[in-house]
């Protein structure tokens, strides 16, 4: 068991007057949200660096909208999990953390979290692929499945395309912005994500580079374990329990 490991972490968020955490995919899985990687990533015999790209968009934007309206389905029939509820209770707190996540599932939102900031965007948000004046600001929109599809931008009826982050696109620059401003913490937690990938990455070299006690929990190592000040492997919801747990405030 982690408790002491966990005790560590508890005893550094109770005397932290600041504490960022950034999440990925490890999060979501026990909600039993499939990660992009790995087999149960493969959909159709593609794979997600084949399909999230503006090339394959440009290329067939209704085979990439399907696989977008699976995930949404897919995700629509989830629930936010423990690590989502307590990473939204700390959220609220007196000292409220700061979220930002990888993740474009949504769950932080659903488990009661507000001002997430979202590295890779949402799959519930959409944008005009013309980028028309009116279309270039992302839109809501939750139906599920999509009607039609592939969707159209409601401003010049030209297509819409997924409000996220595609491989080969940069992270919009007011994201990474107040991503790099939330580094300035007392306390940094990387969850469920390698962070290895830049600019991802330099989030963590950054909190390090301004004193931050650093930790990371994973399911297993990643390349960034040796870099925090404590590692933990193990599944997020339990670990994230067991911290709260031990937490005196």
């Amino acid at each position: 068991m982690f408790t002491d490991v966990a005790e560590t972490v508890a005893s550094h968020l109770d005397t932290a007057q600041s504490l960022t955490v950034i999440t990925g995919a490890g999060v979501s899985a026990p909600s039993g949200v499939p990660t992009f990687r790995g087999p149960q990533g493969l959909w159709k015999n593609h794979r997600p660096e084949q399909l999230a790209t503006p090339e394959a968009f440009a290329s067939d934007p209704e085979m990439v909208w399907e696989w977008y309206n699976w995930r949404r389905e897919l995700v629509a029939e989830c629930q936010p999990n423990a690590a989502h509820r307590i990473l939204a209770k700390w959220s609220s707190a007196a000292i409220p953390a700061t979220i930002i996540t990888q993740n474009v599932d949504g769950l932080h939102e659903r488990a009661g979290t507000t001002g997430v900031i979202r590295f890779h965007g949402s799959i519930w948000e959409l944008r005009c692929w013309k980028e028309c004046d009116a279309g270039v600001i992302a839109w809501r929109n939750t139906a599920v499945p999509l009607d039609p599809l592939p969707p159209r931008c409601p401003y010049c009826n030209e297509l819409a395309r997924p409000g996220v982050v595609w491989f080969g696109e940069s992270i919009p620059t007011d994201v990474l912005t107040k991503s790099l401003q939330a580094t300035r913490c007392d306390v940094f937690l990387t969850i469920g994500t390698s962070a290895v990938v830049h600019p991802a990455a330099s989030l963590l070299h950054s909190a390090k580079q301004h004193g931050a006690f650093t930790s990371e929990i994973n399911l297993e190592g990643t390349p960034s374990s040796g870099d925090v000040d404590l590692a933990i492997q193990g599944s997020a919801d339990t670990v994230l329990v067991e911290i709260d747990r031990l937490r005196s405030k």
